[in-house]
């Protein structure tokens, strides 16, 4: 089953001689559960390609279906509201907010969008993401590992249709890396999630499930 659609995806910046593509007409498709991992050098626009993926930044033309869904033709208050429900994004300096706790940060989607967290669902993952004796820490009190953990639960919290990772390991210790990509690989086999990682200039082996 298709869950995500790229079709002639442009996103350019600047005018005359100083305008450039950053993504420059691309096209992919990708089916639910799969593991992708995109790899290129610094300034080859990933980035900018998992905004426009994830519904963060507009493009200049081309068109994003995720599960089925146009999401651009979505005003701004109805794409966020998608966005929110539907696109789990983690970045590599983690974003949580300093003033919540570990639980809070990760149900913070539910909360933004006036629901409750399902309870079994938020347990579970913290038992998964190996979080049971920091549910009460601030993010300053936790290792970068352990906040990525956090940024991971946060994003899948709310069971999104896709999980979208920028350069997820790129601030953490080879050991951590090694631990972040193995709890993805985790989330896509035992959730069925799909999962789409930006990486710099690295090599990643993996295959497909």
């Amino acid at each position: 089953m298709e869950i995500l659609r790229v079709e002639n995806l442009v996103k350019t910046y600047g005018k005359g001689e100083n305008q450039f593509n950053a993504v420059d007409n691309v096209s992919l498709k990708i089916e639910k559960g799969e593991f992708v991992v995109i790899v290129g050098a610094s300034g080859s626009g990933k980035s900018t390609l998992l905004h426009l993926l994830g519904g963060v930044d507009r493009p200049t033309s081309g068109k994003v279906f995720i599960d089925g869904k146009d999401i651009y033709s979505l005003n701004d208050d109805n794409l966020a509201i998608f966005r929110r429900r539907q696109i789990g994004l983690i970045y590599q300096f983690y974003n949580l907010i300093p003033i919540l706790n570990v639980k809070e940060n990760i149900t913070l989607p539910c909360d933004l969008d006036g629901q409750k967290a399902d309870e079994k669902r938020l347990n579970e993952l913290i038992k998964t993401l190996g979080l049971e004796n920091r549910v009460n820490h601030l993010p300053n009190q936790l290792s970068g590992g352990q906040q990525q953990r956090v940024s991971i639960g946060r994003a899948m919290i709310n069971n999104p249709a896709l999980m979208l990772a920028d350069e997820p390991t790129g601030n953490l210790d080879s050991k951590a890396s090694d631990e972040i990509i193995s709890l993805l690989k985790l989330s896509n086999k035992k959730y069925n999630q799909t999962v789409i990682i930006i990486e710099d200039g690295k090599i990643i082996k993996d295959e497909r499930n």
